[in-house]
């Protein structure tokens, strides 16, 4: 073999041998990830209408009680709707719900979303991992 031959095929020989020991690190982590959005999303309730039936009823109980005469129709009336509204408006408040999503961009390019009932201290940049179906900081 000539030398260059030779010099050829030891730096192909080093190149193979390289690529054989290669760090770890440079492997693709399928459960690694960057958090890319963190949001809070609220959702109104809904009212089943029982609300508004107590408050129409409770309303319209206090109105009787404060009119005298046709005013009191009047305001037996105007209590049952008062009523009937705030109590819509109420059962509407009690069953609202807040939810935190955590949106992270997984290093094989998928989008993962993991959505919270409390908030996190997840914020945008973070490292992250799935352990358990569950997201963690990367360390």
């Amino acid at each position: 073999m000539n030398g260059k031959r030779l010099s050829i095929a030891i730096s192909g020989a080093l190149f193979v041998a390289s690529a054989a020991f290669a760090p770890a690190a440079l492997a693709l982590c399928n459960e690694c990830g960057t958090v890319t959005n963190v949001r809070t999303v609220k959702k109104e309730g809904e009212a089943s209408g029982v609300g508004a039936v107590a408050g129409g009823v409770i309303g319209g109980v206090l109105g009787h009680q404060l009119g005298a005469g046709r005013g009191r129709d009047v305001a037996t009336v105007a209590g049952a709707a008062g009523g009937a509204y705030a109590g819509h408006t109420i059962e509407k408040n009690q069953k609202a719900t807040t939810s935190y999503v955590v949106s992270v961009k997984m290093e094989d390019g998928a989008e993962r979303t993991f959505t919270y009932r409390q908030p996190t201290s997840y914020k945008v940049g973070d490292k992250v991992k799935i352990v358990d179906k569950k997201l963690v900081r990367d360390k």
